[in-house]
């Protein structure tokens, strides 16, 4: 019996736990399309506070407790819930930290002011989710990474964890979708992203601006494959990353059915 094709989905927000763009409905089509066409299926977001645990019947896996993720010399305890997506025979592991996300906002507090740590709190998820699949012990064979919050990932998966077991034959998919904040992720945030001494000062220099868009453009640079996931996405990432050599491509596409992203799952895996 062949074994199934693994594919992990790593996003900032999904349908029905956290809706901040359209993307987070297709992330979740995408999730149980995949899973019906016969891939198995992990799924992994933060777990912000506003996120419902009750509603949402998410619990602790205590199997997956006692992961410290040391970011900027300091060490964050994770704590990683998991709950059956609805109407779904698959997971969605949430992961959580008490300084960090479970605060009733996500990006801006009460008085629409940016918060400060917001750079800390996405180097510690993207982080923290590849710690937590070398903690599954499950090797992915595609990685899904959507929202700018993920845009760290491809970055570090062809760095610091090129040589992990776990990700030996994982291909990643980037999705660059619209920009949604004009703040600044702060001075220091390339600083706070260097998590590792095989990161070099000038692989970092190019997202110096540490913007909306940087994140975007690091996460399509290092990715395997690149969607473009909403109609209003900035333009020069149109320019930029609509046609690179050596890479799949898939536009935006409003009267997609999804297909197309199962067959580039398909081409990446074989």
């Amino acid at each position: 019996m062949v074994a199934k094709k693994r594919i992990l989905f790593i996003a900032n927000e999904m349908s029905p736990y956290l809706e901040l763009t359209e993307f987070a409905e297709t992330v979740n089509k995408l999730a149980i399309k995949s899973n019906d066409n016969g891939f198995e299926v992990r799924c992994i977001m933060p777990r912000f506070g506003v996120i419902n645990e009750r509603r949402h019947r998410l619990h602790e896996v205590v199997r997956l407790s006692g992961i410290n993720v040391s970011v900027d010399n300091d060490d964050y305890p994770l704590q990683i819930k998991v709950a059956s997506l609805p109407n779904a025979r698959l997971q969605v592991y949430f992961l959580e930290n008490e300084d960090l996300f479970k605060r009733k906002y996500i990006f801006h507090d009460e008085k629409e002011k940016w918060f400060e740590d917001n750079g800390l709190r996405t180097v510690f998820f993207c982080k923290g989710a590849l710690e937590t699949v070398k903690k599954f012990g499950w090797p992915p064979d595609i990685i899904h990474c959507s929202g700018w919050m993920t845009g760290l990932i491809p970055f570090y998966l062809k760095t610091v964890y090129k040589k992990e077991p776990v990700f030996t034959h994982s291909k990643v998919v980037y999705t660059i979708g619209q920009n949604t904040f004009k703040e600044k992720l702060g001075n220091n945030f390339t600083k706070t992203a260097n998590i590792h001494a095989s990161i070099k000062e000038k692989d970092l220099e190019p997202f110096n601006e540490a913007n909306n868009s940087d994140l975007f453009r690091i996460g399509a640079g290092y990715a395997d494959a690149i969607t473009f996931g909403a109609e209003k996405t900035d333009k020069k990432l149109i320019e930029e990353f609509s046609k690179v050599r050596g890479k799949k491509v898939l536009p935006y596409n409003t009267e997609s059915d999804l297909s197309d992203y199962l067959q580039l799952y398909t081409d990446l895996s074989q």
